[in-house]
């Protein structure tokens, strides 16, 4: 369960999962073209686009260019992407003529798991041959993980999605370090931002690793180090993240209850 974290009105109470949906919303800037992935990063990019950035462009996996839902989408095949798009592509344009030539500022995925330089799992918990869970699976996150100019992650943290290293890599991040993506011929620079619900991460220039470099209100280190399954890195200049706004929460838990 959510942590609530009470501002000075009563009305200003909001939960950790609220927080980092705005702190991910909040890293999307207006008139960016955003790949955008179904659940967190959906709705963290649908309040981006209701809040500060009008203009962003949102692109899902379906086809749809330019979506203005009203309410969450429940899928990438829900109708109300097309009903509000600019335009509707077939699913190979939207890959070859958008995202494999690095038209895509932002890919925004989620992860079932995490690793310190990026990677994501989203196939399987376990052995691949025996998993002990089987996921949804790739779909088109490893070409928007390739491929976009640059990756944002949210994800909620603790040992279990916070690990040293996937069971499987489903997306690639920055490999075992700098470097690794070069080798490959990734176009994109990976991820460059993971928000989670304890605070911000963004990846050592020198070494790709993961560093903590914000904490949300409330969450102190050793929090965000329990929760992390290797050894945690902060930032010399680790901050804080600003409290959301009474609009932010008004507009965030106005496109929720839409969805209801």
């Amino acid at each position: 369960m959510s942590a609530v974290h009470a501002g000075t009105e009563a009305e200003r109470a909001y939960t950790s999962d609220e927080m980092m949906s705005i702190a991910a919303a909040r890293a999307l800037r207006d008139d960016q073209r955003c790949f955008v992935g179904i659940g967190l990063p959906s709705t963290a990019a649908n309040l981006a686009r209701r809040s500060h950035a009008p203009n962003l462009v949102l692109i899902y996996e379906s086809g749809t260019l330019g979506s203005k839902p009203g309410r969450l989408p429940a899928s990438i095949g829900d109708g109300i992407l097309a009903e509000t798009a600019d335009a509707v592509i077939s699913v190979p344009e939207v890959f070859n003529y958008w995202l494999q030539p690095g038209r895509i500022d932002v890919g925004f995925l989620g992860a079932a798991q995490l690793d310190r330089f990026g990677n994501i799992n989203t196939t399987v918990i376990g052995d691949y041959a025996q998993p002990k869970v089987r996921l949804p699976g790739a779909g088109g996150a490893p070409e928007i993980a390739a491929s976009c100019r640059e990756v944002f992650v949210v994800v909620r943290q603790s040992r279990r999605s916070f690990v040293d290293r996937v069971d499987f890599v489903t997306s690639f991040g920055h490999g075992r370090g700098r470097g690794d993506r070069e080798r490959l011929g990734l176009r994109g620079a990976g991820p460059t931002l993971v928000i989670t619900d304890l605070g911000v991460f963004r990846p050592d220039p020198e070494t790709a690793e993961l560093v903590l470099t914000r904490l949300h209100p409330g969450v102190e280190v050793e929090q965000v180090r329990e929760a992390t399954g290797w050894e945690l890195v902060t930032s010399p200049d680790l901050s804080r993240t600003a409290e959301p706004t009474p609009e932010e929460l008004a507009a965030l838990r106005a496109l929720k209850a839409a969805s209801e």
